[in-house]
């Protein structure tokens, strides 16, 4: 589960009220899922260990203050772990600023020390997708990702002097990413957390782990309910079916390679953001492909794709893949 905001008074599309917040934990009591350190779910992944049905993990981006006036107080009350991705520049910026809204260092040493996770969110908030251009120079991708790779191995130093932990877990900052910086954050030894939906299974890939973003709009528990019921559908990519940045009109289609075969074919449905239910081909047993009704429009853009357990009538595969979609020059859609 993905955070930003537990708030009454910021921007909707990256908060949860604090009762709605509260809603959420109570649903996890009352409905016996285990809440586990996100450390837990990544060990698992990592040795290929069982995991257990209905294990939940709490995470929060950008190290907001209104986490330890607001979350806080209602996770101790429920004695649920949780983890906090933090950018060191950002903090490191307003320790002397009482206007800011970020958690201190003291703060968050102070959390750490009562056993929440603190991790890395990079050393500022950029987007590693994202190649900064002017009109004097133009860097490689290679030369891109070597200075955020310098920044991200001192972001982590930062954060183990101020709270004693060093995970190596790196959520993507806006969830941007492809295949070469995934490539690269593996190199490094860090395990990746992106913002697309979905369950996490022992398949899932350590440099993009999903998580189900619960902000406003999608707060409601109805929602909820069907999210963290999901089983973690197993689908591969190959080659140019990986990509995840595209130009406006380039993508046509995608064509999955299925690695777990306990649904229903017939059953399978898979929905894109802007563009709704999409047609499905079967060219057998393990494999499929869509064929996008139309051009994926600019921006952050979502497939999800869900189909029913045979093993586990009731419940449901979900899987969701990202996209990036650039204007038709290759600008960047706004953040």
């Amino acid at each position: 589960m993905q955070y930003h905001h537990v708030s009454d008074e910021t921007p909707k599309s990256t908060s949860i009220t604090p009762a709605q917040f509260e809603k959420h934990l109570q649903f996890l009591k009352d409905n016996h899922f285990k809440v586990v350190a996100l450390s837990t779910l990544v060990e698992a992944i990592k040795t290929e260990q069982p995991l257990e049905d209905k294990l939940v993990a709490i995470t929060f981006d950008d190290a907001y203050s209104n986490i330890a006036t607001n979350a806080k107080p209602l996770l101790d009350k429920f004695n649920f772990p949780y983890t906090i991705f933090v950018n060191p520049a950002v903090i490191n910026r307003n320790e002397n600023n009482p206007a800011s809204n970020s958690l201190s260092w003291a703060q968050l040493k102070a959390l750490a020390d009562e056993g929440v996770i603190i991790a890395n969110h990079g050393y500022e908030h950029h987007s590693l997708a994202r190649i900064p251009t002017s009109e004097t120079e133009q860097l490689t991708q290679q030369q891109w990702l070597t200075q955020q790779g310098t920044l991200l191995v001192k972001a982590e130093a930062i954060i183990k002097e101020k709270t004693g932990q060093s995970w190596h877990y790196f959520a993507y900052p806006y969830g941007e990413y492809d295949v070469a910086t995934q490539k690269w954050l593996r190199e490094l030894g860090y395990v990746g957390f992106s913002q697309q939906s979905g369950a996490v299974g022992l398949a899932s890939d350590l440099s993009s782990l999903s998580r189900f973003p619960v902000s406003m709009p999608y707060d409601k528990i109805s929602s909820l309910r069907d999210k963290l019921g999901s089983l973690p559908l197993a689908l591969g990519l190959k080659g140019e079916n990986a990509n995840t940045i595209y130009k406006y009109g380039e993508p046509k289609s995608i064509t999955f390679n299925v690695e777990n075969d306990d649904f229903y074919k017939a059953g399978l449905n898979c929905y894109i953001s802007g563009l709704g239910k999409q047609d499905i081909t079967w060219h057998d047993d393990n494999s499929f492909s869509i064929t996008f009704s139309k051009d994926l429009p600019v921006g952050r853009v979502r497939g999800n794709c869900t189909a029913a357990s045979i093993s586990e009538p009731g419940r449901y595969y979900w899987y969701s893949k990202p996209w990036f979609i650039l204007n038709e020059d290759g600008s960047w859609y706004p953040l």
